[in-house]
C-alpha cells in the first residue's frame, strides 16, 4: 500500500508541474519588488518598501509594509498614489520617517505606529533625496543637490529660472559634466541637519563637492555618531573627479561645522560606519587609485588613537555592507563565485567566517539581539526578507509577495559548470534549463555575456537580464564568468584590464565547448549571443571575430573605443582599463576596438541602445548599426529615445524583450 501512495503522490507532484507554465514578460512586471529594509530598534519588526508597477500607467508605486521578525501576516503601512520610499525608523521605535511627494517635491514625513497618524516633517524648497534619523532622535540628516555658496532657498530659485527659461543651452567649464542619463548642471549634493520639528537647515558639507560622491560609494556615505555630535561623510577633493577614484572619508562637527579627514590616502574610502560606543569606525576601502574594480577590504579604525586595521587583508574576496552586531563582530556582505554570502570577522581581527555562504543575500542588517534580517534571490525567486539566527542557521523567509504568481511558473533552478580554459586557469560557467525540459531533446542556446566588465553572473532574479525569461521560449541559456569577474579573487578580476578583446574572449569560447562537450541537450549549431555594456562590447567583438554563432544581440555596446573615451563621463575607467588616454596610448584603444574588425561583420545583429546613455553614449549603438547595414549583414536597430543605459520603463521594456525573443526566433528555431 505503501507503494502505490508513493505512486500516486509521484503522480500528483507530475501533474501539478504540467500545469504550470513558463515565465513571461507580464510576469516579470506582475512581481512586486522588494527593497530596503530595516529593522525597528527593538528587534521584533521590518519594515520594507514594496513596488508594484502597471504595464498601462507605464509607472510604478511604491509602499510602506511591516512584517513581525518572527514571521507572520505583513501589513501595509501607506496606499496612497504617491510613492513612498526610505522607510527609517525614530531611535524610540515609535514612528517611521519616510519619503514621499509634498507638491512636486519630495519630502520627509512621519509615521505614528500607534494610530497610523502621517505627518510632513520637512518643507524644504527642493527634494530630499535620501535622509537618516539622527540617534539622539532629534534631527533629520538629509540630502539635497545645490550650488555651491547659494543655500536651499536660492538653488530653488535659479532652479525655477531655469525651468521657466526659453533657453534651454548649457554652458560648460569643466569635468564631470553629466553622469549615466542626467545632466549635473552644476549642483552638489550636500548634507543638511534638521530638527524634527521643523526650523532652518544646516549644510554640514558645503562647497563644490558631493556627498554622497558621484560614484564608487556605498550604500549610506554619511552617517552620525552615536551621540549625533559628529558626521561622518565620503566625498571627493580632487579638482577632476571625471578621472579620480580618490574618495575620503571625513569627519564634521555639528555644532561648530569644523571639518576634518578621517582618511587621506589615494585610494576609494567609502560606507563609513561608527561602533555603538563611538570608539571605532568601520569602513570599505580599495587600495589602488584610478581603479574601480580593486579589492574592497574591511577596515577600523580607531577614532581615539587613530590605529587603522585591515580586517580582512588576508581574505581575496570584496567585503560589502559593514554593520556592527552586539556579539562583537562586525557583519558583511561578499561575492562569492555566483553567491552572495554573509560573513563576519572579530572586531580584534581573526579569519573571516562565512555564516551564510551558498546564496544571493543583500542588504545586510543585524537587530539589537544579533539576529540577521537581510533580503535573498535566486534565479527563480525575486528578492524576499529573510532572517537567521546570529550563527547563520534557522535561516526562514518571512515574506511571500510574490507566491501568487510564483505558484503558476516553472523557472529552474540555476546550474553550474567549470572548466579549464586555454591557460589553464578554472573558469565557472551557469546554466539555466527551459520550462518542460527533456534531457533526451536537442535544445537551442542563448549564450549570455554579462557587463562590468568586472561584473558577473549570479543566482539571482535579474529584472532586465532576467535568465529564466530568456530560456522560457525553449532555450537553455549559458552564462560564463570570464576572467575579470567578481567573486574569483583579485588576480581573477585583474586579468581583463588592457586585455579586453584576448583572454575574456578566449575564455567565452572554450567555455562554450566545454558546455557543449558536457552537456549533450545543447545544440551546438544552434546557439545565439546576446549581452549589454561589456557584454555589448564583446558581441561587437565577436562579431568580426568568428562566425560560429546564429544571432546576435548588442545592448549599450561599445563599438569604437576612441571615440567612446571622448563621450563617456567616468574617465577614470577607461584610462585604466587601457593604460591612458588615446592621446598617449592609442594602440591600446584601437587593438581591442570592435571597428578595426568591421569589414569581418557577417552575423545577424541586432543592435539595441537608449538615447540617455551617458555611459556609452548613443553613437556607439548608431555606428555598430552603420557597418552592420553598409556591409549587407542582416540586422536591425531598436531605439529607445527615453531610456539610459538600462531599459527600465515598463513598456520599453515589454518592446524590448518581444524584439529580443523574436530576433533568437528567427534564426534559432
Amino acid at each position: 500500500m505503501k507503494g502505490i501512495f508513493f505512486i500516486l503522490f509521484l503522480m500528483l507532484v507530475s501533474m501539478l508541474a504540467a500545469q504550470k507554465r513558463p515565465i513571461a514578460l507580464e510576469d516579470l512586471w506582475a512581481m512586486k519588488r522588494i527593497a530596503d529594509p530595516q529593522v525597528s530598534p527593538c528587534g521584533k519588526f521590518v519594515v520594507y518598501t514594496l513596488t508594484s508597477y502597471d504595464m498601462e500607467t507605464n509607472k510604478g508605486n511604491s509602499d510602506l509594509w511591516l512584517v513581525p521578525v518572527t514571521g507572520g501576516e505583513p501589513k501595509q503601512l501607506t496606499n496612497t498614489p504617491s510613492h513612498e520610499s526610505n522607510p527609517r525608523w525614530s531611535p524610540d521605535g515609535s514612528k517611521i520617517a519616510f519619503l514621499a511627494d509634498a507638491n512636486d517635491l519630495s519630502q520627509i514625513f512621519t509615521l505614528r505606529l500607534e494610530d497610523g497618524k502621517v505627518e510632513q516633517a520637512t518643507s524644504c524648497p527642493v527634494d530630499v533625496e535620501e535622509f537618516v534619523w539622527s540617534p539622539d532622535g532629534k534631527h533629520f540628516l538629509f540630502i539635497a543637490s545645490v550650488y555651491p555658496e547659494k543655500t536651499l532657498e536660492e538653488t530653488a530659485a535659479i532652479n525655477k529660472a531655469k525651468q521657466e527659461s526659453k533657453v534651454k543651452a548649457r554652458v560648460i567649464d569643466s569635468l564631470l559634466y553629466r553622469h549615466w542619463n542626467h545632466w549635473t548642471d552644476g549642483k552638489f549634493r550636500h548634507a543638511f541637519l534638521v530638527s524634527t520639528t521643523g526650523g532652518k537647515a544646516k549644510d554640514l558639507t558645503p562647497g563644490a563637492y558631493n556627498t554622497p560622491p558621484i560614484s564608487l560609494g556605498g550604500e549610506q556615505d554619511y552617517i552620525l555618531s552615536p551621540d549625533s555630535q559628529k558626521l561622518y561623510f565620503v566625498r571627493n577633493t580632487d579638482p577632476m573627479v571625471a578621472i579620480s577614484t580618490n574618495n575620503d572619508i571625513f569627519c564634521a562637527d555639528v555644532n561648530t561645522g569644523k571639518i576634518h579627514a578621517i582618511t587621506t590616502n589615494r585610494g576609494n574610502d567609502h560606507s563609513p560606519v561608527p561602533s555603538p560606543d563611538g570608539k571605532y569606525l568601520a569602513y570599505l576601502s580599495m587600495a589602488r587609485e584610478g581603479f574601480e574594480a580593486d579589492q574592497t577590504d574591511l577596515m577600523l579604525i580607531s577614532l581615539e588613537t587613530g590605529k587603522v586595521a585591515n580586517l580582512t587583508e588576508d581574505f581575496d574576496r570584496d567585503a560589502e555592507y559593514p554593520v556592527f552586531a552586539p556579539n562583537g563582530y562586525i557583519y558583511f556582505l561578499s561575492n562569492n563565485h555566483h553567491y552572495n554570502s554573509i560573513c563576519r570577522v572579530k572586531i580584534e581581527g581573526g579569519p573571516v567566517e562565512k555564516v551564510i555562504p551558498d546564496s544571493y543575500n543583500n542588504k545586510l542588517r543585524v537587530a539589537c539581539d544579533g539576529s540577521l534580517i537581510f533580503i535573498r534571490q535566486a534565479v527563480n525567486l525575486p528578492y524576499e526578507v529573510f532572517c537567521s539566527d546570529p550563527m547563520g542557521s534557522n535561516v526562514k523567509q518571512i515574506t511571500f509577495a510574490n507566491k501568487a504568481v510564483l505558484d503558476q511558473l516553472e523557472m529552474n533552478p540555476v546550474e553550474d559548470f567549470w572548466f579549464e580554459s586555454f591557460d589553464g586557469w578554472r573558469v565557472h560557467g551557469l546554466l539555466v534549463k527551459p520550462p518542460q525540459f527533456n534531457p533526451e531533446k536537442k535544445y537551442p542556446v542563448v549564450f549570455l555575456i554579462h557587463g562590468g566588465p568586472q561584473g558577473g553572473w549570479s543566482d539571482d532574479f535579474h529584472y532586465r537580464w532576467n535568465l529564466s525569461l530568456f530560456a522560457a521560449p525553449g532555450y537553455v541559456v549559458i552564462a560564463i564568468n570570464f576572467r575579470g569577474s567578481k567573486g574569483y579573487g583579485q588576480k581573477f578580476c585583474d586579468a581583463v584590464s588592457g586585455d579586453w578583446g584576448g583572454g575574456p574572449y578566449q575564455d567565452l569560447m572554450v567555455g562554450l565547448d566545454a558546455a557543449l562537450q558536457k552537456f549533450s541537450f545543447l545544440d551546438g549549431n544552434r546557439v545565439g549571443a546576446a549581452g549589454a555594456s561589456y557584454g555589448g562590447y564583446m558581441v561587437n567583438w565577436i562579431a568580426g571575430k568568428t562566425n560560429r554563432f546564429k544571432c546576435l544581440i548588442s545592448h549599450a555596446g561599445v563599438f569604437d573605443l576612441v571615440s567612446k573615451y571622448g563621450s563617456t563621463e567616468e574617465l577614470w575607467f577607461p584610462e585604466w582599463e587601457f593604460r591612458g588616454t588615446p592621446y598617449q596610448n592609442n594602440e591600446q584603444y584601437h587593438r581591442f576596438s570592435p571597428s578595426r574588425n568591421a569589414s569581418r561583420f557577417e552575423t545577424p545583429t541586432m543592435v539595441t541602445h537608449g538615447e540617455l546613455d551617458f555611459r556609452v553614449p548613443i553613437t556607439q549603438g548608431l555606428q555598430m548599426f552603420t557597418a552592420l547595414q553598409r556591409q549587407g549583414v542582416p540586422s536591425r536597430l531598436l531605439y529607445f529615445p527615453d531610456e539610459g543605459h538600462f531599459i527600465a520603463k515598463p513598456q520599453n521594456s515589454r518592446l524590448w524583450w518581444t524584439h529580443v525573443h523574436e530576433w533568437f526566433a528567427r534564426w534559432l528555431k
